[in-house]
């Protein structure tokens, strides 16, 4: 799972049914996350689905779904739960009931003209040191273009692009870096959903490798984790051997993400004591399966290892670790 571009394949939007609207676990497929926050988006603000089939199982007709739309555009900007739920509800009573065949069509993809010009865009005023223009522009590029794309085709080509020229001008630009990097990380953080998982699975870990300081990518992947309401510990920039390792001893995840930018960081030692890790009682031993994200692990592995080369491989592959995402059952 590189830095670079890639095409994110998404799922084709699937179009409610006249006659008995869309689950809550097929909605939140399609939004990006938890069914557990579309259940606590009901339960705290009252966004939920206006029609109950037989059995009291929750349906979302398009009305429903043009209001939680909102809800999940207005977070990723950065506005409390709260307020955000608040102006959705506004506009769910100023707009009057559509039928399902009047559902708004999904936004086209962006052209890669498009695409250039916002990176060139961040790119100039990161340099400019303007930091609000900055903070901005990402934050517009999520909104619009949804967290993947963001990352991909804009975020992680403008970390590039401005890498590359700190390399040729030498010292310079290190400032422009260090900014832009600051801001990339907020955005990605105020992308995360608003509610924290409660889904009753054990939790991911995600850390980077001893001595690795790029972090910013396995942010972009703990977001993308958090709006499909995978429980995650996250730890960040170059953890100790024994750190991750008594992490994984502790918590007993599914799945840990091991983080190398640089071939000079990625540990192969580190990675096979993980995948050979157990924990629990005799006759109930578990243990993790070992993603190795990044550039530095190309052409290393370890048996067994997940080695996803994009975001939404990586996501895909955890996803299979929970079922409990795509299963969860209607509340009555």
């Amino acid at each position: 799972m590189d830095e670079g571009r890639a095409t994110h394949e998404a799922t084709p939007p699937q179009t409610p049914r006249q006659d008995t609207g869309v689950t809550t676990g097929a909605l939140a497929r399609r939004l990006g996350v938890s069914p557990t926050t579309l259940r606590s988006w009901d339960r705290r603000y009252g966004l939920g689905p206006a029609q109950r089939a037989a059995g009291h199982h929750r349906r979302w007709t398009a009305q429903d779904i043009a209001v939680v739309e909102e809800m999940c555009r207005l977070t990723t900007t950065g506005l409390p739960p709260a307020e955000a739920a608040r102006l959705a509800g506004k506009r769910q009573e100023r707009e009057p009931a559509a039928l399902p065949a009047q559902r708004r069509p999904a936004p086209a993809a962006a052209s890669p003209a498009t695409l250039e010009r916002q990176c060139r865009g961040i790119s100039r005023a990161a340099t400019r040191m303007d930091a609000p223009t900055v903070q901005k522009l990402l934050t517009e590029a999520v909104d619009r273009h949804g967290l993947v794309t963001a990352w991909q085709d804009v975020m992680a080509p403008v970390l590039h692009a401005v890498g590359r020229k700190w390399e040729e001008a030498g010292d310079r630009y290190v400032e422009v870096e260090h900014l832009l990097s600051w801001h990339v990380s907020r955005t990605l953080h105020r992308a995360a959903s608003p509610v924290e998982s409660t889904l009753a699975a054990p939790p991911l870990v995600l850390a980077c490798v001893p001595a690795e300081q790029h972090v910013l990518a396995l942010e972009a992947l703990s977001a993308g984790l958090s709006r499909l309401g995978v429980p995650q510990r996250m730890f960040g920039a170059a953890v100790p051997v024994e750190a991750v390792a008594a992490a994984v001893r502790r918590i007993g995840p599914r799945v840990v993400v091991l983080w190398a930018q640089a071939r000079s960081t990625a540990s192969l030692p580190l990675a096979r004591h993980l995948a050979d890790t157990h924990w629990g009682v005799r006759g109930a031993r578990g243990k993790p399966a070992v993603m190795l994200a990044g550039p530095g692990w190309a052409g290393r592995g370890v048996r067994g290892a997940l080695h996803p080369a994009t975001l939404p491989q990586a996501l895909e592959q955890i996803e299979r670790y929970y079922p409990e995402i795509s299963r969860a059952p209607e509340p009555a």
